[in-house]
């Protein structure tokens, strides 16, 4: 992907986010001229600097067909595992079964971005929290309310997020 579509796809993405949190903010129309100049000044310093960041590592998040695949990801498979988790730690609590620890799991992930999205995935599910990750093996070490085995794979502690991890950021 040429460079300068790029970073232009990166500051449209930029002001479209910002026009998605002050949306009816505006006296007039949806934005007032102020929000939006506002908005293009902040959108461009922004994407720019997001930008050279990105192109220092990798471009490959600057595809829109990882953005749609990442927003199919929260909006399905993480919302519902969410959801799943809550009323299981809402069971346990009322019942008091549980049995935490930590645990030690092995994503198939090489990326730093695969390995933070991965990692705060689970983090905000309700029941399990990543405590550490060995940088070397790209190990996570996360507490678990109810551990069942002493060596769960990534499938059994943070079901699909792993695979879907993989799609959207390697």
């Amino acid at each position: 992907m040429n460079r300068v579509l790029a970073a232009t796809l990166t500051v449209f993405l930029c002001f479209f986010v910002y026009l998605l949190f002050t949306t009816a903010s505006g006296a007039y129309i949806l934005w007032s001229l102020d929000e939006l100049i506002a908005g293009i000044i902040l959108a461009t310093i922004i994407g720019l600097v997001s930008f050279k960041r990105l192109v220092k590592r990798d471009l490959r998040m600057a595809n829109p067909l990882r953005w749609i695949l990442a927003l199919a990801y929260f909006l399905g498979p993480f919302l519902f595992s969410m959801a799943k988790a809550n009323l299981d730690v809402a069971y346990r609590v009322i019942t008091g079964k549980i049995k935490p620890g930590i645990v030690k799991i092995s994503p198939d992930l090489k990326t730093d971005l695969g390995i933070t999205l991965f990692a705060n995935s689970i983090t905000l599910t309700p029941g399990t929290l990543s405590v550490d990750v060995d940088e070397e093996t790209n190990e996570l070490y996360v507490h678990w309310i109810n551990v069942k085995e002493l060596h769960p794979t990534s499938q059994q502690v943070a079901g699909s997020f792993e695979k879907w991890v993989k799609r959207i950021a390697e």
